[in-house]
C-alpha cells in the first residue's frame, strides 16, 4: 500500500485519526502544524528534518515546525496516552504482550541531549550516539508502540551544564535501562495496555533489578539471558534437606559454621545445564514464516530457580529454555528465562520468546521510513515531540492498514477508523510495514 503523496490539504482519514489530538494544542495555527508535521513523516522524502519537510511540505514552512517542536505548550507523553487509549480500543484484541527494547541513534556531534560513546544493540558495538527505551505492544493481529524515553547517561545527568543547556527537567535523573523499562511498562498499565507478559532480550534479562520489579508487579515474563548466566535445577533445590546443624566444635580455632544451600548447590551455567541433554528432549518448533519458509530451531527446558549475587539463593523458579540450530544448519545457542508460565508448552514459549523481531520491525520502520533518527535538535523536549510524533504516524498506519485503505475515511461520525470491521471480514493482521512506501531502505528482520 503506496502513501498518499504530501499536499496542501490534509488526507482525509489522517485528518480525521488526528481529531481527537487537536485538544493538546489551543491555536488552529498549531494544529495545523500537527498535521503539516505528520504529513512530512509520511511523505516520500529523503530524511524527516524540519528543514527538509518545511521546504517539501505545502502550506508550513521549517520555521513554523521547528517552533511547533520547541515553543509550543503540548505535552508528548499526552500524546501518547491518548494515542494509546485510541489503540487499544481500535487494534488491540485485549491479550497481548508489552516488548522491551532500546535502539540506538548515531550522531556525530555531542550537543544533542543525551548523545554519548556508548553501547549500542543496534550498531553492534560502541559508538557515539543517543539510545532510545521502547515499550510495543503485540498480540495476534495488531502490534503498536505505547512508549518511548531517551536514555540520559550518567555523565549527562551530572553534569548541570550541558543538562540546562539541552533543557533537561529537574526531576529527570539518571536511571538504568531497566529502571527506564519498568517505568514505560507502568505507564502501559497506567493507560490500559492489556499485558499478559513482557518480553525483552538480554540487554534486560541479566539485570535483576529488572526481572525483580516485574516478578514485584506479578508480571510473568520471557528473557533472553547470557550463556554464562547461572541457575540452580529446581528438582535439586526442592529435594535439598536445607541448612543441617554446624559441625562439632574441636575446641580450636573459630567454630565452624554449617554449609549454606549456596554451598551445597553451587550454580551452574545455563549453556552447562542444556549442552548435555540427550537429543530426545529437543524439541523442533517452528515459532512463524519467515521470508523464506518457516523458522524452525530446536528447543528444550528445564525448571531452575534464579541465583543472585555470588551465588545467593532466590525465590524465584521458571524454566530454562535453550534453542539450537537444527542439525545441518549453523547459528547460534541462545538462552532465555520464563517466569511467571509454569503452565505454558514449550512450543508456547519458544513463540513468545520469538514475538521480539516485531519490535526490531518497529525501529526499522520508524527510522528507514518515519525519520525517527533524523531529529536534529539538541533539547530533551524536542526529541521527546519527535518521537512521539513518529509513534502517532506509525500507529496511523497500522490502523489503515489493518482496516484496509478503502475504509481509512472519517466516517459521519468522525471516528477513524469508521466503526465496525465485522462487515469486512474482521481487522487483518497490522503490519504497518507493509503499508509503507516502496523501495525501503531496510528489510524485516528475519529472527
Amino acid at each position: 500500500m503506496a502513501i498518499p503523496k504530501a499536499g496542501p490539504t490534509p488526507l482525509d482519514d489522517l485528518s480525521g485519526f488526528l481529531k481527537p489530538f487537536a485538544a493538546l494544542v489551543r491555536r488552529s495555527e498549531s494544529r495545523h502544524a500537527l498535521e503539516r508535521y505528520t504529513t512530512g513523516l509520511l511523505a516520500d522524502l529523503p530524511r524527516k528534518t524540519a528543514s527538509e519537510m518545511g521546504r517539501s511540505v505545502a502550506g508550513t514552512s521549517e520555521q513554523r515546525l521547528q517552533e511547533f517542536l520547541t515553543n509550543t505548550a503540548w505535552k508528548p507523553e499526552e500524546m501518547d496516552r491518548l494515542r494509546v487509549k485510541e489503540m487499544v480500543e481500535r487494534a488491540s484484541l485485549g491479550e497481548g504482550i508489552q516488548l522491551i527494547d532500546d535502539t540506538g541513534l548515531p550522531k556525530k556531534g555531542y550537543s544533542s541531549v543525551g548523545v554519548a560513546r556508548q553501547y549500542s544493540g543496534t550498531l553492534g558495538r560502541v559508538d557515539n550516539c543517543q539510545v532510545v527505551v521502547t515499550s510495543h505492544y503485540v498480540d495476534k493481529a495488531f502490534d503498536w508502540p505505547i512508549t518511548a524515553r531517551l536514555y540520559l547517561p550518567e555523565g549527562w545527568a551530572k553534569d548541570r551544564a550541558r543538562r540546562k543547556k539541552a533543557k533537561v527537567p529537574v526531576q529527570v535523573r539518571f536511571q538504568t535501562k531497566g529502571e527506564m523499562a519498568l517505568k514505560l511498562i507502568d505507564k502501559g498499565l497506567a493507560w490500559g495496555v492489556p499485558t499478559q507478559a513482557v518480553v525483552a532480550d538480554s540487554g534486560y534479562g541479566d539485570q535483576p533489578s529488572f526481572l525483580e520489579g516485574l516478578e514485584k508487579r506479578k508480571l510473568p515474563y520471557v528473557v533472553r539471558v547470557a550463556l554464562t548466566t547461572r541457575f540452580r535445577l529446581a528438582e535439586d533445590v526442592e529435594r535439598d534437606t536445607g541448612d543441617g546443624p554446624a559441625p562439632p566444635y574441636q575446641g580450636k580455632g573459630r567454630p565452624r559454621r554449617a554449609a549454606h544451600l549456596k554451598e551445597r548447590l553451587p550454580g551452574r551455567e545455563a549453556r552447562m545445564l542444556l549442552s548435555g541433554l540427550p537429543q530426545d528432549l529437543w524439541q523442533r518448533i517452528a515459532w512463524r514464516e519467515g521470508n523464506k519458509g518457516a523458522l524452525v530451531k530446536e528447543f528444550a527446558r528445564f525448571r531452575v530457580y534464579r541465583v543472585g549475587s555470588r551465588g545467593t539463593p532466590l525465590p524465584s523458579a521458571g524454566w530454562l529454555v535453550g534453542e539450537r540450530p537444527v542439525e545441518g544448519h549453523e547459528g547460534e545457542h541462545k538462552y532465555y528465562f520464563a517466569w511467571g508460565l509454569d503452565a505454558s508448552s514449550l512450543e508456547e514459549l519458544a513463540r513468545l520468546a520469538h514475538t521480539r523481531w516485531v519490535i526490531e520491525r518497529f525501529y526499522q520502520d520508524a527510522k528507514g521510513e518515519l525519520g525517527l533518527d533524523d531529529y536534529e535538535g539538541r533539547l530533551w523536549t524536542g526529541f521527546h515531540r519527535h518521537a512521539a510524533l513518529v509513534m502517532l504516524a506509525h500507529s496511523y498506519l497500522t490502523l489503515r492498514q489493518s482496516y484496509g485503505p478503502s475504509t481509512a475515511q472519517v466516517s459521519a461520525s468522525g471516528a477513524f477508523p469508521p466503526e465496525g470491521p465485522a462487515e469486512r471480514g474482521g481487522p487483518q493482521k497490522g503490519r504497518p510495514s507493509e503499508a509503507l512506501r516502496p523501495g525501503r531502505r531496510d528489510a524485516p528482520p528475519s529472527t
